[in-house]
């Protein structure tokens, strides 16, 4: 079984931070900085596990945890953010309680063993 993850963050940095774990995990790995690139590619991409930042240019987390839920998605959602943590919260407990399991937050800057753990 393949698994699949899709990196959402503007700080290409930070995606491919990501990039390096996951790979090392197992994962198919695609990493977007344009939002705006997000809803295409998850529905050709088929991740089984999004990363996701909160606060980024043109579309926001809120945002694409909408969308996610809106087309009823299970996905395994890691939240990411470098400010304040309750809106990550937030977003954890909405995609929790619309069928997304588990949903992670992490207050960047993260780990390589807490990102690691959460992918394992």
């Amino acid at each position: 079984m393949s698994k699949r993850i899709l990196i959402m963050d503007d700080e290409a940095d930070f995606g491919e931070f990501v990039s390096i774990i996951a790979q090392d995990l197992g994962y198919e790995v695609t990493a977007l900085t344009d939002p705006c690139e997000f809803k295409q590619c998850y529905q050709d991409f088929r991740p089984d596990t999004v990363v996701m930042d909160m606060v980024m240019p043109d579309m926001n987390g809120n945002d694409l945890v909408n969308w996610l839920i809106s087309q009823g998605s299970a996905v395994k959602l890691l939240i990411v953010t470098g400010y304040n943590p309750l809106n990550a919260r937030s977003l954890r407990l909405q995609g929790a309680a619309n069928g997304m399991s588990p949903v992670k937050t992490f207050r960047k800057p993260v780990s390589a063993r807490k990102l690691r753990a959460a992918l394992a």
